[in-house]
């Protein structure tokens, strides 16, 4: 059996020459994409004198190799056709010596079948036979299949520095015409360098995705970065177009199981593999690994499948209502239109589902990625609509259910903060902005962003903690309107029955140099209600603050304000402040007994139904030292 098989291999071997000799001008030829490239027959092809190889038309989903220079499509011999904008293509189109197909990756294979997009030869790199005569397709799927149904010419470029891959990627010897031999090692991609930057958005996208989240995963920077903050999550799974080393770290660390998948349960789901030889190493054989064509991948309903599946897209520019640039030019192997829009929806029909664009607030040219408008840019991904979250390295901010001017605000913030001013000058012209809107540029490169916890109270109750934004106007708001009489009465010492956009916004622009003002926040992270707030103001000629707390009332009695308030006593010593002054009514008792549960000795003086709270943080150590 085994010497039959050996046997069947080698009568099907012949030079890249002999295979030319089959090709006649005009044809199509499908070359493999990305690691999957057979290098040996399109090194051979862009070198050939022959006369027979004229007007070719090569199609590539995606054209990542060196081996098609833009020297040999110079010659009009060859003409690319390609579904993706990025590295080695993107300068070509922009040339007109390569003709971009404007497809969802998820309709391509339809396009082979139905014979829109034709192909009559086929180039595919391949593992070595096994015992039973089957190759591995190894660390490119996407489209073979249908490739190889509609190809009236096979050829295989045999390569054992491939991987043998699990899944749909098994092809008996039979299906071939011809089989070449690789004398060239597969195109290898080195990891990529993170910078400080990077590492602060792929923290904040880390944030909001949660235990058990299905995630789709690509290359460059930010993922690179992504998976090094992921690894302290638990039961993640993984349904996405590339498998990386950043991804293969996240795996071997146990925080990917994908037992919560729906489809594909317990395997990582992926069409193509880029990475070192480490990566190809490890795919070999690996279980855990299962590559499918893109039918699986990339359709929104199979991706939707997956519950809370978590699309994250890298940006290029994103404007101040949420229109988004995506990456093009050479270099690019991230997101284009195409595989993005079934990603987000994808990520639109999964239960739970979330799109997360992440970029730098500037680019590498210290040039601002957060615009007034990107209709000047291509490779635009203009569906602002449904586009959840945009996140830098200065925060997140959430867009959905939000205004147009909400949108603007979130945005804003999470620019760089010499960008702001600038942004809320040109959003006030264009009436995005009420004219006016408060902004103090101070506070921009003031706020705490370390300033974060996340807390479980009383009956699994969690809620998390960050510091005050100006885009938090509207929930404070709603939350003022949802307190009764009493409770008004309580924290504002006057029966206030409105709380007008003038008043609130004076609220929540908050000088940091000043005020420290804390929210509490519930839901999922970047769709969440704010229910509590808590915060403390200096007083101008000593180092004391005023203190102060509303809560929820669906949220009293387990436990916020206490803990709000131990928060504010460790934020004012670290800030050098010396005690704390606080109002009460006589009255509101909850509030005194949260004060006396903090820990601090509480001088009180009554006058006029309102105690008068003196809270010294020192006053127990100078007693201690008077005792002695």
């Amino acid at each position: 059996m085994k010497q039959a098989a050996a046997t069947y291999w080698e009568k099907k071997v012949v030079t890249p020459k002999k295979v030319f000799e089959k090709i006649e001008p005009g044809m199509s030829i499908f070359l493999g994409t990305g690691v999957g490239e057979p290098r040996t027959l399109v090194k051979h092809l862009m070198t050939s004198d022959a006369s027979n190889l004229k007007d070719l038309e090569l199609i590539q989903l995606v054209s990542l190799g060196d081996a098609i220079s833009l020297k040999a499509l110079d010659t009009n011999t060859y003409r690319l056709k390609t579904f993706f904008s990025g590295w080695v293509a993107s300068e070509a189109i922009t040339a007109g010596r390569v003709d971009l197909i404007p497809s969802n990756f998820s309709k391509i294979p339809q396009l082979i079948k139905t014979g829109r997009i034709s192909i009559d030869v086929a180039f595919i790199q391949i593992t070595p036979p096994n015992q039973a005569g089957y190759c591995s397709l190894g660390v490119a799927v996407d489209v073979i299949r249908e490739v190889m149904e509609a190809a009236s010419m096979v050829v295989g470029e045999i390569n054992p520095d491939i991987p043998v891959t699990f899944g749909d990627t098994f092809i008996p010897l039979s299906d071939f015409h011809f089989l070449v031999r690789s004398s060239e090692k597969p195109i290898y991609f080195n990891r990529w360098p993170v910078d400080d930057v990077f590492d602060r958005v792929a923290a904040n996208v880390a944030s909001v995705i949660e235990d058990g989240s299905c995630i789709g995963f690509s290359l460059g920077p930010l993922f690179e970065a992504l998976a090094k903050h992921l690894v302290y999550k638990r039961n993640l799974g993984v349904h996405t177009p590339f498998i990386t080393d950043a991804l293969m770290d996240l795996i071997k660390s146990g925080a990917v199981t994908n037992r919560n998948k729906a489809i594909f349960r317990g395997k990582t789901l992926a069409c193509y593999a880029f990475g070192t030889p480490e990566l190809l190493a490890w795919l070999d054989r690996n279980p855990l690994v299962e590559f499918q064509g893109i039918d699986k991948v990339f359709h929104p309903a199979q991706i939707g499948l997956n519950p809370r599946f978590v699309a994250v897209l890298p940006a290029r520019k994103v404007d101040i209502s949420g229109r988004v640039a995506l990456h093009f030019g050479k270099g690019n192997v991230t997101a284009g239109p195409g595989d993005a829009m079934d990603l987000f929806h994808g990520a639109g029909l999964s239960p739970g589902g979330i799109t997360v664009f992440a970029l730098p607030s500037r680019n590498r040219h210290q040039e601002p990625n957060i615009r007034l408008s990107v209709e000047d840019f291509p490779n635009q991904f203009s569906i602002r609509e449904s586009v959840d979250m945009v996140i830098s390295e200065y925060g997140i901010a959430t867009l959905s259910g939000r205004t147009v001017r909400e949108r603007a605000q979130a945005l804003i913030e999470i620019a760089h903060p010499d960008d702001r001013k600038h942004l809320v000058d040109r959003a006030k012209a264009e009436k995005i902005l009420y004219p006016d809107q408060i902004f103090l540029e101070k506070s921009a490169h003031l706020y705490p962003a370390e300033i974060s916890s996340q807390q479980t109270f009383k009956g699994n109750v969690k809620i998390r903690f960050r510091v005050i934004k100006p885009s938090d106007e509207e929930e404070m708001r709603r939350l003022f309107y949802r307190f009764s009489d009493e409770s008004v009465y309580y924290r504002y010492f006057s029966p206030i029955k409105t709380m007008p956009h003038a008043k609130m916004q004076e609220y929540v622009n908050v000088d940091f140099s000043q005020v420290i003002s804390i929210v509490g926040l519930v839901g999922e992270p970047g769709k969440g209600h704010i229910i509590a707030e808590a915060r403390f103001v200096r007083e101008k000629n000593r180092p004391w603050a005023e203190v102060a707390f509303i809560v929820d009332e669906a949220y009293q009695g387990i436990g916020v304000a206490s803990y709000l308030y131990k928060m504010l006593i460790r934020l004012a010593k670290d800030r050098g402040l010396q005690g704390f002054t606080a109002d009460v009514l006589t009255s509101n008792k909850a509030m005194m007994k949260v004060f006396e549960k903090g820990g601090e000795i509480i001088k009180a003086q009554m006058e006029y139904g309102v105690y008068h709270l003196t809270i010294p943080f020192d006053a127990e150590a100078a007693f201690a030292k008077k005792s002695s």
